[in-house]
This record gives structure tokens, C-alpha cells and sequence, in this order.
């Protein structure tokens, strides 16, 4: 059975019923350059073609400044999966991306205790 919202593509027992690389078309290499720290935004314009509704969900999801990571945890997708997805909306015009602008040393022990704590009260 599916759990709500989520359609055909989780099931409660099996877990997830398709692949991500079948998400991704089987590509495993985005063609824009993506950090797990980049942000990424809708632009508004409208995609052409067919997209896939992980790229429908992603779409949604970047009304506000997202990052590339936090995308992944919402599509419960791989980051390399995400990343491929992405990307191709960048490609079509419909997301924008920047870089991770770092206040502090990104590798800062305190900084990166404090992402631990935060990952360890999510689960």
C-alpha cells in the first residue's frame, strides 16, 4: 500500500518500487556542477518537454532557496540522483543555481558537530 502523497512510487512493505537510476534515465553524471551545498530556485519559466514527476516534486520544492542535500532528503533520492535531476531542470531554464557562500571555514569542527546534531534529531 502507498503511503499518502506519495503515489505508486513508495510502497509501506517493498519501499521504494522504482530504481533511481531509472529516475535518472540510468544517468549517473549531471551536466551542471552541483555541490551538496549549491542553492537552487525555480526561475518561473516553464519547462519544455516531458518531465518525470520527481522533476514536477523538485520544481515545487525550489520555490524558495534550496540546497542540492535538502532536495535529496525531500525526493528521498540519492544525491548523484538528484543532482542528474536537477541539473536537467537547469538545463530547460527552469531552475537557477549559486554556489555555497561560506561565512565561517566550512570544514569548522563546530560547524560540522552542529550539521551531526541536527542530522542525528531528524532520525
Amino acid at each position: 500500500m502507498a503511503a499518502a502523497g506519495d503515489g505508486p512510487w513508495l510502497d509501506d512493505a517493498a519501499g521504494r518500487l522504482v530504481r533511481p537510476y531509472t529516475v535518472s534515465n540510468g544517468r549517473t553524471r549531471p551536466t551542471t556542477a552541483l555541490d551538496l551545498l549549491s542553492q537552487v530556485m525555480a526561475t518561473g519559466a516553464t519547462p519544455l518537454g516531458y518531465l518525470g514527476p520527481e522533476h514536477s516534486q523538485a520544481l515545487e520544492l525550489c520555490r524558495m532557496p534550496v540546497s542540492v542535500a535538502e532536495m535529496a532528503a525531500h525526493l528521498k533520492l540519492p544525491a548523484v540522483v538528484t543532482k542528474v535531476l536537477l541539473s536537467d531542470l537547469v538545463d530547460c531554464g527552469a531552475l537557477t543555481t549559486k554556489p555555497p557562500s561560506f561565512h565561517h571555514n566550512p570544514t569548522d569542527r563546530s560547524l560540522l558537530e552542529a550539521v551531526l546534531d541536527g542530522l542525528r534529531r531528524q532520525l
